[in-house]
């Protein structure tokens, strides 16, 4: 951004307009001068070039955004010239486009786009190139956070009927239970009922090691986790300073994990004895040859677990999501379960991650109804109470009631206190 350019401009009425506007530009710090010359595609590349302190898969989606949406549609603009209306309409122009799937855009796109534009504007004000971002003014559709809904057997019924599922669906507790009986003797078993019990991100599972581990005080650490930009797999810290955490773990998950780790020492030292490859990586979960897995495997192998034993499809991140619904099911509170799943605010947790399961909630049902009618039998009582001191003739009280004993006249003064 340092290189002196030559800067050419026309379209101007007459020769001074013209060297008016050159000496404007002239006027003009190197910065501002560039606001006014470079093009939106020429600083969102510039910027992107910028980013090397971010994780690779932010960098995958930063470049997609611009590439892919932001260049095709306002790329041609010059930066400082750029409006809150040529946004507003690039966007609008956008939302009614197709994506891979041949549906229209969701709002969750526009606004991962729209993240992605303000952060390149933010950026260029910082610079000095522009001295405001109107990306801010921006209007987009609300974004909808998907919300867990239970396999019931009307859904499942339906889903057999039509195929169609919803976005984000959790198993009830004996579908779960019904899993990983079925999965029992997989090599990934382990992984299987970390997950869905205490709620582990794939990339926390995949990037899980021994070392983090603590059978005997039961708990683990998640320090580091293996993510996918496109195929390629990146380990580094968790998503977040929250997401660094220490889970609990119950008993029986102890006596699952040491299990594995028998079962993974005993396949190294037989593969070791035959003369095959066999690393001795570290990682809680690993191949054949004990080198880490590809997390994208550990979503293509749940699927296909998944459709073997006949149960409705779930993704591998749904199993997060059930991990969480049991907790609360089980009495957790939110704050125990936000702890649990990692997350920076109270308010995700309740509102994505905590489907009340269908037996939970017929109990609640149940107990409030029982607690109205438990209410309304003193009701009853003193009614029927009342009926009986009345004259069945006159509809009065059987006894008049005498006169009241005289306890002195009470004045004003002791009224009023």
């Amino acid at each position: 951004m340092g290189q002196v350019e030559r800067v050419r401009r026309g379209g101007y009425p007459s020769e001074e307009a013209a060297r008016r506007a050159r000496d404007e530009l002239l006027a003009l710090s190197r910065e501002e001068q560039a606001g006014r010359s470079w093009t939106v595609a020429r600083w969102l590349r510039y910027w992107l070039s910028t980013r090397t302190r971010i994780r690779p898969t932010t960098k995958m989606h930063y470049t997609r955004d611009v590439e892919t949406f932001l260049i095709p549609r306002i790329g041609q603009l010059i930066l400082g010239n750029l409006t809150a209306r040529q946004l507003n309409t690039a966007f609008a122009r956008l939302a009614v486009t197709r994506n891979r799937s041949g549906q229209p855009q969701t709002a969750c796109t526009l606004q991962h786009v729209h993240t992605t534009l303000r952060a390149a504007l933010n950026a260029a004000v910082r610079e000095g190139l522009i001295v405001d971002n109107p990306a801010r003014r921006v209007e987009l559709p609300a974004r909808e956070r998907p919300h867990a809904v239970v396999w019931t057997e009307a859904r499942v019924a339906e889903w057999e009927a039509t195929g169609e599922r919803p976005a984000v669906a959790v198993w009830t507790a004996a579908q779960l239970a019904s899993f990983l009986d079925y999965v029992r003797g997989d090599s990934l078993y382990a992984l299987w009922w970390l997950i869905a019990l205490r709620g582990l991100r794939r990339g926390e599972a995949a990037g899980l090691r021994w070392a983090d581990v603590d059978l005997h005080e039961g708990q683990l650490s998640v320090v580091r986790q293996r993510t996918t930009a496109g195929y390629d797999v990146h380990e580094g810290p968790p998503k977040s300073a929250a997401s660094r955490r220490t889970v609990a773990l119950d008993r029986h998950t102890v006596r699952v994990l040491r299990q594995h780790r028998t079962r993974q020492q005993e396949q190294r030292t037989r593969r070791v004895g035959a003369g095959k490859v066999c690393h001795d990586s570290g990682y809680v979960f690993t191949g054949p040859d004990g080198l880490p897995l590809h997390p994208g495997y550990l979503t293509q192998r749940l699927r296909i677990l998944v459709d073997r034993a006949g149960l409705p499809p779930i993704r591998l991140h749904d199993l997060r999501h059930g991990a969480a619904t049991l907790a609360h099911a089980a009495g957790a509170d939110m704050k125990t379960i936000q702890d649990q799943l990692g997350h920076a605010t109270i308010r995700l947790t309740a509102d994505v991650y905590t489907t009340v399961l269908p037996a939970t909630a017929r109990e609640a049902a149940e107990a409030t109804a029982a607690f109205l009618l438990a209410a309304g039998k003193p009701g009853a009582e003193v009614k029927q109470q009342i009926d009986r001191s009345r004259d069945p003739e006159r509809g009065r009280p059987a006894t008049e009631p005498g006169p009241e004993p005289d306890r002195g006249r009470v004045g004003p003064r002791a009224c009023a206190r």
